[in-house]
């Protein structure tokens, strides 16, 4: 299976370009302000078509290049087409988003409330907000079991409220072997020996960072929502599974056991509600 990521240049948001394997079908996840350079960048590397885009929640920053990325797939006939469910119109390409944020799409920068200097995140990019043409909510069914938004890329989801009313952590199998995201996450150590093996990984969006946590000042967040998905990733996710974060270095949920207060302060807090 093939995992690349690739920045945003406002805010150092993750993008990452998921593909079952070299010329098949991709699954862009977040792609950020000025992200969809080198996102176009890896589907040419791999020889990949676009096939789906998958938003972990509705902020501006991991959004915001998403029809830019489109619109660029399609002139450059990296749209893949001709598959059961795949739009017939060559210009749309699926957008998936859970369903409560999907509000937010409407004005990402609007809804997300992030301003610096008084400058708010278009200012930031120097761009207009463009919304795609085909959103549609992440599919109920995937939070059951895993779906296919691309050929060879199944993904389960787990709602993860807090940072946002829709954030969502999104697993799936690996199958990989020499992958840098591995080294990143301290998974693989000796260079020397890397045997390909199966990884349960999670997309964690703004959810969990390595050694930090999503912030819950922002339209939509709440501190105690946020305490109690912590609270339930820490005691069920296997401490073998490699997080992807939406900033950020690659971790794992064992390391974030060890190293990261806020999972550590949810443990604690997590049953809170505030009342």
């Amino acid at each position: 299976m093939l995992i690349e990521r690739t920045l945003a240049a406002v805010f150092g948001s993750n993008c990452y370009v998921l593909a079952a394997e070299p010329g098949g079908s991709a699954l862009v996840v977040d792609p950020g302000a000025g992200a969809a350079r080198g996102a176009m960048a890896l589907l040419r590397s791999y020889n990949l078509t676009l096939g789906a885009i998958l938003l972990t929640h509705g902020h501006a920053d991991h959004v915001w290049d998403t029809q830019r990325l489109i619109d660029t797939a399609v002139t450059e006939g990296r749209v893949t087409t001709g598959l059961a469910g795949a739009p017939e119109d060559p210009t749309r390409v699926p957008v998936y988003i859970p369903q409560p944020d999907l509000y937010r799409l409407d004005d990402p920068d609007g809804t997300t409330g992030i301003s610096v200097d008084g400058r708010t995140f278009a200012d930031l990019t120097g761009t207009e907000w463009l919304r795609p043409a085909d959103v549609r909510p992440f599919p109920q069914a995937g939070f059951g079991a895993a779906v296919e938004l691309v050929p060879g890329v199944a993904l389960q989801a787990v709602p993860a409220p807090g940072h946002s009313e829709g954030s969502t952590v999104f697993f799936f199998n690996a199958h990989l072997g020499d992958n840098q995201l591995l080294f990143e996450a301290e998974v693989l150590d000796d260079p020397a020996s890397i045997p390909e093996e199966d990884y349960l990984v999670a997309l964690s969006g703004d959810v969990i960072f390595k050694g930090s946590v999503g912030r819950t000042d922002l339209p939509g967040g709440d501190q105690y929502q946020m305490w109690a998905t912590l609270r339930l990733l820490a005691s069920a996710v296997d401490p073998a599974t490699v997080l992807l974060p939406g900033h950020g270095a690659a971790t794992t949920m064992a390391h974030e056991h060890h190293a990261n207060p806020y999972l550590a302060e949810a443990k604690v807090r997590g049953g809170e509600t505030g009342a």
